[in-house]
């Protein structure tokens, strides 16, 4: 069974489930709830206080038992699986600018574990992981697209994550890693700093939640200042983000630019506002990576 996850700071995507926070709760003893995870003699439960930000995800077991949360939705949309021992092909994912320096580390941390034995909504699991393969995000999300890109001659992908903005140059269709790097500049900067000044000058408290229904549209159960301010706030972090794009000599004004990421459809009224964006495309789906991830393993091993 090919099952791709993308491992997001902010959120753990699948290819045909619900995106879920990048937060556990760990416990010796069995919490209240049914979306209960039991690995190791543990008991996790998802939580919406994410993990903190990991450059390296493979530092600690939390983002493979995060894995085996997805793995366990992927098994169960399939209505299960009648097989006594699953046997999975994971493809993941890491930022382009990580890429070569993580994704052996990456791969390593979920091969060679043998059989996986674990309990999901009181169902027992047991999977062997045959092989794994890592994709650059952001080219991923484009494939999902190649279709209507790979007449361009030169696309340039910026994916607004979590913790992280990458951006990526693809020629004719193929990737080019020269021309990459991760900014620590996703959304959850943005929030850190809305949240900050709202409890500055006004005194309130606001989640992140609050923050996206405001730029979903959302937000007439707030202060039109607040609201404002968090719009604004939002436009001047896409301007900034833009800038320092060009300062590495990035002219998102030149060629086509390709605009992925859960970041980038929260931002996308800020982005196409800016000014600064010629001829541009959304990959709408917040599963876009996880979606590229498998199409990039099916046509690696097509034949095998």
């Amino acid at each position: 069974m090919l099952i791709a996850v993308d491992h997001g700071n902010k959120q753990i995507k699948t290819v045909h489930c619900k995106p879920f926070v990048s937060g556990l709760l760990e416990s010796t003893t069995r919490p209240f709830g049914r979306n209960i995870l039991k690995y190791r003699d543990k008991f996790y439960s998802l939580s919406n206080q994410r993990i903190p930000y990991k450059r390296d995800k493979t530092e600690d077991e939390r983002f493979f038992v995060l894995t085996l949360f997805g793995i366990a939705e992927e098994i169960l949309k399939w209505n299960g699986c009648e097989e006594e021992i699953i046997h999975i092909q994971l493809a993941v994912g890491l930022p382009p600018a990580h890429y070569g320096a993580q994704y052996r580390t990456f791969l390593k941390y979920f091969s060679g574990r043998g059989l996986v034995n674990f309990d999901y909504r009181g169902n027992n699991y047991a999977i062997y992981i045959d092989d794994v393969k890592c994709y650059p995000q952001a080219y991923a999300a484009a494939v999902t697209r190649l279709k209507e890109l790979i007449g361009y001659p030169r696309v340039l992908i910026a994916d607004i994550g979590g913790f992280t903005a990458d951006y990526l140059l693809m020629r004719n269709g193929e990737c080019d890693l020269s021309v990459c790097d991760s900014l620590e500049n996703g959304i959850i900067v943005l929030y850190n700093r809305i949240r900050t000044k709202v409890n500055s000058e006004f005194n309130v408290l606001l989640d992140e939640a609050d923050i996206d229904a405001v730029l979903k549209g959302q937000g007439e159960a707030y202060s039109p200042v607040i609201a404002s301010l968090i719009i604004g706030m939002a436009q001047d972090f896409v301007n900034d983000l833009f800038s320092s794009l060009r300062e590495r000599m990035i002219d998102l004004s030149a060629g086509v630019a390709v605009f992925v990421g859960g970041g980038a459809i929260l931002l996308k009224k800020q982005i196409e506002a800016s000014g600064k964006v010629g001829r541009s495309f959304f990959v709408n789906e917040i599963n876009a990576n996880a979606r590229g991830y498998e199409l990039l393993y099916q046509a690696e091993t097509i034949g095998r």
